[in-house]
């Protein structure tokens, strides 16, 4: 049996649209990624989840360790459910009300870390707090600035770049009462959110793996003598670095002591084109024929779940099942309906099921109230993803 036939028949009791997840794959990814990591912890990236099932179901195997959450509530609705009580909120928060909240509970105070990259943000943590002790992690800047600076390669997001920069942080840090540094993070996302082998592109592939190992070799350095100067100023508990594109090159690091991932437990289609490591998809939607409006045209309901990023083809997701099919250039993916060409659509009838899968990894599950999980030829269990909970944070 083919995979698309395994996948019809295993879901064939629902109704399309709908996503699922086979676990047999996300096992497989999910021990790939500790073998990478090499012995140290991977803290899973809640976002690229967004389902408390599967992350009980990954922070159970071995290897993983804790969750880097995204924002605070969310952070205080996975501790209270039990899913975890190590919880790194990655980026700042501004809610005033959910610090409250977080400060009046000693359990979750003692569990939950916050993200800081300025003096405005202890400020305004200490101001909701109330008084009580927060902990707290210093986001560093991680982008690589050749040229003297004067280009900038990967996300922007702390202002903190230098030893002297992030340690004056942390100096303010410990000379308040009510916050605890805990640790350290730095997200390298021109090497763990780049794929460095895209396809019919090899003079691209080298100018990336190029751009890559010249940051690598930045960033060792910055970041060891980051970690240096601030273990002179505090006790860390961790120094967070990496992504699902990078585990084997951040571990390999001695000044960091864990890696987060998470979309590598899905393997949406933008993680395929890395020479380091190959995931097997694992999260797909499937979505119903409709219309058959000619040859090699079959529409499909629903469809456009396009990816957060910049605006560009990659953003679309990717007809999976069965292979062949493609976008009409004219329409893309639809709000209502998406017509796919090619020729297997002339094998498509009404009713039948195409598979996709999303560009991203959790942000599928924004879309979709409930996962199915597949065991082989059969679906083992219905679990709800983060909105079927009724919980949209973002």
């Amino acid at each position: 049996m083919n995979l698309r036939d395994r996948y019809d028949a295993a879901t064939a009791a629902f109704e399309a649209p709908f996503a699922a997840v086979d676990m047999t794959a996300l096992r497989a990814n999910a021990a790939a990624m500790v073998e990478r990591a090499a012995g140290k912890p991977i803290r899973v990236a809640s976002k690229s989840v967004r389902c408390r099932a599967v992350l009980e179901e990954v922070l159970a195997m071995d290897g993983f360790a804790g969750v880097m959450g995204f924002t605070l509530p969310e952070a205080l609705w996975l501790f209270r459910e039990g899913v975890s009580d190590d919880i790194l909120v990655a980026y700042p928060t501004a809610d005033r009300t959910a610090i409250a909240e977080l400060a009046a509970d000693p359990a979750a105070a003692a569990a939950i870390t916050l993200m800081v990259d300025s003096p405005a943000h202890l400020d305004l943590i200490e101001a909701a707090a109330g008084g009580a002790r927060v902990r707290v992690c210093i986001d560093i800047d991680a982008s690589y600035r050749p040229l003297g600076g004067r280009v900038r390669i990967g996300a922007l997001r702390s202002p903190l770049r230098t030893p002297e920069e992030v340690a004056g942080l942390a100096e303010l840090i410990v000379k308040r009462p009510g916050l605890h540094l805990a640790g350290l993070m730095a997200y390298e996302s021109q090497i763990a959110g780049v794929g460095d082998a895209p396809p019919g592109r090899a003079a691209r592939g080298k100018v990336i793996s190029a751009m890559q190992r010249r940051s690598r070799i930045e960033l060792v350095r910055r970041r060891g003598l980051i970690v240096q100067a601030v273990r002179r100023v505090a006790d860390l508990e961790f120094v967070n670095g990496g992504g699902t594109g990078s585990i084997e090159k951040t571990v390999a690091e001695k000044a960091v002591t864990e890696v987060a991932a998470g979309s590598g437990l899905y393997q949406p289609h933008l993680f395929d084109h890395y020479s380091n490591f190959r995931g097997r998809p694992a999260a797909l939607f499937a979505l119903p024929v409709v219309r058959r409006p000619g040859p090699g045209v079959a529409t499909v309901l629903g469809g456009g779940y396009l990816a957060s990023g910049p605006a560009d083809a990659v953003r679309l997701p990717q007809p999976y099942l069965p292979t062949g099919l493609s976008y009409d250039s004219n329409e893309g993916a639809g709000e209502v309906q998406t017509p796919l060409l090619g020729h297997a659509a002339d094998l498509l009838a009404i009713g039948d099921r195409v598979w996709f899968r999303h560009t991203k990894a959790g942000e599928l599950c924004e879309r979709f109230a409930a996962l199915h999980l597949i065991e082989g030829d059969r679906v083992t269990a219905t679990v709800p993803t983060y909105r079927g909970e009724g919980r949209t944070f973002l």
